[in-house]
């Protein structure tokens, strides 16, 4: 019965060591969105990546505040931001892996704004591919894109 009942205790401890990457990789500073975005852009060029589109997504959803009542922004965001970017040679590297992990491309982050807080989200490309053939790469991208966002947070 002990030797049951420490092995059951052992392996709740090796299965709560264990824990999966968080999907979404977030960093966050004290600065208004503003800067973030533009420190994320100039982050994300001198990494080598194309800035293919910002979008204003705050100011597009404050259109439909009146129509959406009680619904609109319940987070309470003061603005979200999202930045669409790309890599070629990356881009090139995954489809000679696996061309439906082209589904990762371009890629984005969004950035949201809470009460002078801007926090980078971004979803991680090693866990979307996990298990496919472009793994490596998509790994290497995602350092990459880490390497920037970290960067542009400073």
């Amino acid at each position: 019965m002990k030797r049951i009942l420490a092995l059951a205790i052992g392996c709740l401890f090796t299965f709560s060591v264990y824990a999966a990457p968080a999907a979404v990789y977030e960093k966050s500073a004290k600065m208004p969105l503003s800067t973030a975005a533009t420190r994320m852009v100039h982050a994300l060029k001198s990494h080598k990546f194309k800035v293919v589109l910002q979008i204003p997504i705050g100011k597009k959803l404050a259109k439909h505040a009146r129509a959406w009542g009680a619904d609109y922004n319940r987070s309470r965001l003061d603005g979200i931001h999202s930045i669409v970017f790309c890599n070629g040679w990356f881009a090139n590297q995954v489809s000679n892996k696996d061309p439906a992990m082209l589904a990762v491309c371009p890629m984005h982050l969004t950035i949201i704004e809470k009460h002078g807080i801007a926090t980078v989200l971004f979803v991680r490309p090693s866990v979307v591919g996990a298990g496919s053939a472009a793994e490596p790469v998509l790994r290497k991208l995602e350092h990459k894109v880490v390497a920037a966002i970290d960067a542009g947070l400073r």
